[in-house]
């Protein structure tokens, strides 16, 4: 194995907790793209036109014969492997098996020397299908003459990531059902001074990392290897031992950097397929997908809500209720999971003491829906903020006081069961008031808007590491986190090297590879810092333990009458450094000493989730009514990180994740006509572009180091995104005086609600 030419970054790093002096640091990232072994082949997909069909027969005879060409793969070659996968529900078939549920579900690839010849063997295999009636809305999966999507029973994941049963598999279209509720919901409504009430769509929408899905594999006799750009490395080794039927020892997953991922690589992709191909052809083989590819891979669960939300006659919200259905397509993905989580977000970060959301996700005949940043919140975040400035209106309230008197408290237990509230959302949102200029005279013809939202994040406690410090000083932080974009490798190396007083530039990090890192369950739900630093810590303070014994029997003394300094010991007039303990320790200038932490669901990680990440953000709109085009003028965010072990970073993911939430607010949604994804393609799907960004961005960091994690730190990069699509609805809505319920307010929908509110001639809509 090579490793073709490497690509240089540079970061720029705060050491920690201290804020004095900036350190540059180089490192080199390798790219999965960039990966040879020898002898390797490539593969290219054809994909189903059907979003619902039987294969009656697939024909690769022609195509098996082309040039090139090393062998196909179709649903009919799995003999002796367990083809189906899933974290949450193993309803997944590597490859289409006996019928396709979406239009562009693999149904058959071609491995051969070289993509192009790969790529037009394609044209030669003849499948012949049998159409069966499609469902493409959860309404039309519910209906009575529905046709079932997946007859067979499923067998449950085992990293599904909740404890309540599975809903997939038992004769209906209902993939995933939830519920929370406590307090008396019908006696709320009965006796509220107000109440709203409406119906809110969230579209579907796609991720767009930079890198598209990619992967290696190379299955022998001696077992499975893939590189991959997954975000979770050892739940893909999970389903790959399982296809395989191999012990975990004989999986090895590798993720080199990843270009991006903000949820869309979580999980099993397009692993099994590569290893298939890999299995099938008996060498190397890499699939690499384009953009257009990706978008038929995942997306994010679109969402229809009906809520109403309550309130008394002292402006206390006093009750909340909420019908979820969502769209999860063709497999479960982690929608189950997403189910959940958006159930329990549906309640925001509002002390509600009458609480009734009932949730339900379906398969449709459509792209697999999965994680997604903000994992479900932003679904509902969008009805939740929307309600609460209506309420305000209705009760003659300023939106901003209103949020104040109805956020949870620091401590308070305002979500029954689950870890006391650990944020500072009052603070939030002043901060985030003072940014937009709250209390000054809007322009004519704009509008203003602050939002917050509330997650159960952090995901299931389950870390480990181990952090080597050598006999020159150096360290080497072991870490089963990847790397995609969100700056891990930065902070984990400060933590390990303010924890060890050595410098930034000598620690290193090894990462994601299952054979050799130790074992984390998953990168995503914006636990790194929170976990994985809190695991780093922990096995540094260790490895000084160590060092401290090792210490004292250089210099024949007591373990007690050793005496920590920055970067070593002192013991009387002498002094050591860690190099000076482990080189005097083995008498050779070698050797090191391994610091291991465990991170479980105890202790202080007992109590579930492992922190509430909350913020808010404001922004300021200006319409245009002639055309129906918003113009973001402001924006300001306000992430509540606990302490900001990297403010840079901290910013950066504050600023990227509410740039999302605007993409989805204003354009952003993949779109559907009949069973044809239609701007599925880097051409038609609209993104944000910097024109598009607001002409005044404030960027705010709220540091009250009261997370569980190193320093008071917790997670961010995820809660900027969930309350902006509500905010631009409701900055609109103050500017214009029209009420829009369905993301993205794109101009034309923006032009058509101005008109109807025009022709209707009665104000408000």
């Amino acid at each position: 194995m090579s490793l073709q030419p490497k690509q240089e970054f540079q970061v720029v790093n705060h050491s920690v907790p201290r804020r004095d002096g900036r350190v540059k640091v180089t490192g080199r990232a390798t790219y999965v793209s960039d990966v040879k072994l020898s002898g390797m082949a490539y593969a290219k997909v054809l994909r189903s036109p059907l979003a619902h069909a039987k294969i009656v027969s697939i024909d690769v005879s022609r195509a098996a014969s082309r040039p090139g060409v090393i062998a196909v793969l179709t649903g009919n070659d799995l003999d002796g492997l367990n083809p189906y996968y899933g974290h949450a529900v193993k309803d997944h078939p590597l490859i289409a098996i006996e019928k396709v549920r979406y239009a562009g579900e693999p149904v058959a690839a071609v491995v051969a020397e070289d993509e192009r010849a790969a790529f037009e063997a394609l044209e030669y295999i003849d499948v012949k299908y049998e159409e069966l009636k499609a469902v493409f809305t959860p309404e039309e999966a519910l209906a009575e003459d529905a046709p079932l999507l997946h007859e067979r029973q499923f067998e449950a994941g085992a990293l599904r990531g909740f404890e309540g049963e599975v809903s997939a598999g038992k004769g209906t279209n209902i993939c995933q059902k939830h519920q929370v509720k406590w307090g008396n919901v019908e006696e709320a409504f009965k006796n509220a001074a107000a109440v709203v009430e409406g119906e809110y769509y969230f579209p579907m929408t796609y991720a767009y990392a930079m890198e598209p899905y990619v992967a290696i594999a190379d299955v022998t006799d001696q077992g499975v290897t893939v590189y991959s750009s997954a975000q979770h490395p050892f739940m893909v080794r999970h389903d790959l031992k399982s296809i395989f039927n191999l012990p975990v020892s004989r999986v090895r997953l590798i993720v080199p950097f990843v270009g991006g991922g903000y949820g869309s690589k979580s999980y099993t992709k397009i692993e099994p397929l590569a290893a298939a191909c890999s299995w099938k052809a008996k060498r190397p083989v890499k699939l690499q997908l384009t953009v257009e590819e990706a978008m038929l891979t995942t997306r994010s669960d679109d969402a229809s809500t009906w809520m109403r939300t309550a309130v008394d006659a002292n402006g206390k919200i006093i009750a909340r209720q909420a019908k979820i259905y969502m769209n999860t397509g063709a497999y479960a993905e982690n929608s189950p999971l997403v189910v959940e989580k958006s159930t329990n977000r549906c309640v925001g970060p509002y002390a509600i003491p009458n609480v009734l959301i009932e949730n339900c996700s379906l398969y449709t005949n459509t792209v697999p829906a999965s994680s997604y940043r903000g994992f479900g919140c932003a679904q509902v975040t969008l009805p939740g903020e929307s309600q609460i400035d209506e309420l305000a209106a209705k009760i003659g309230k300023d939106p901003y006081e209103f949020r104040l008197a109805n956020v949870a408290k620091p401590g308070e237990e305002f979500f029954p069961k689950l870890r006391p509230f650990d944020g500072a959302l009052k603070e939030d949102l002043e901060t985030a008031a003072k940014a937009i200029g709250w209390e000054s005279p809007v322009p004519k013809g704009r509008g203003r808007s602050i939002a917050c939202s509330g997650s159960d994040a952090g995901a299931y406690p389950l870390t480990s590491t181990a952090v080597r410090v050598h006999a020159d000083g150096s360290v080497t932080v072991m870490t089963g986190s990847t790397e995609l974009g969100q700056g891990s490798h930065t902070v984990i190396p400060q933590i390990a090297a303010e924890e060890l007083g050595v410098p930034l530039e000598n620690v290193n990090v090894v990462s994601s590879d299952t054979a050799i890192t130790p074992y984390d369950r998953s990168t995503g739900a914006s636990r790194t810092t929170t976990l994985m630093g809190s695991a780093v810590l922990e096995a540094s303070r260790e490895a000084i333990q160590q060092m401290v014994v090792m210490a004292a029997d250089v210099l024949k003394v007591k373990v007690e009458q050793i005496q920590l300094i920055r970067g070593g010991v002192r013991c009387g007039e002498v002094q050591l450094n860690w190099s000076e303990v482990i080189s005097k320790f083995y008498a050779l200038p070698d050797g090191e000493v391994i610091g291991r932490a465990y991170i479980r669901k105890a202790g202080k990680f007992s109590q579930l989730p492992v922190f509430w990440e909350t913020a808010c953000t404001g922004v300021e709109v200006s319409v245009d009514e002639e055309t129906g085009r918003i113009q973001m003028e402001k924006l300001a965010t306000v992430g509540d990180v606990g302490l900001a072990i990297n403010p840079a970073l901290a910013e950066g993911q504050d600023i990227g994740a509410a740039t999302m939430g605007m993409g989805i607010g204003l354009f952003e949604e993949l779109v559907y006509e009949g069973s044809q994804l239609v701007n599925g393609s880097i051409l038609d799907y609209r993104l944000p572009r910097f024109s598009d960004m607001p002409r005044k961005i404030d960027m705010h960091l709220v540091q009250n180091q009261d997370g569980v994690g190193p320093y008071g730190a917790k997670g961010g990069g995820e809660a900027s995104l969930n309350s902006m699509a509500a905010n631009i609805a409701n900055a609109v809505y103050r500017s214009t005086g029209v009420r829009i319920r369905r993301a993205p307010l794109t101009p034309e929908k923006v032009w058509r609600a101005l008109r109807e509110k025009k022709e209707a001639g009665s104000g408000k809509q």
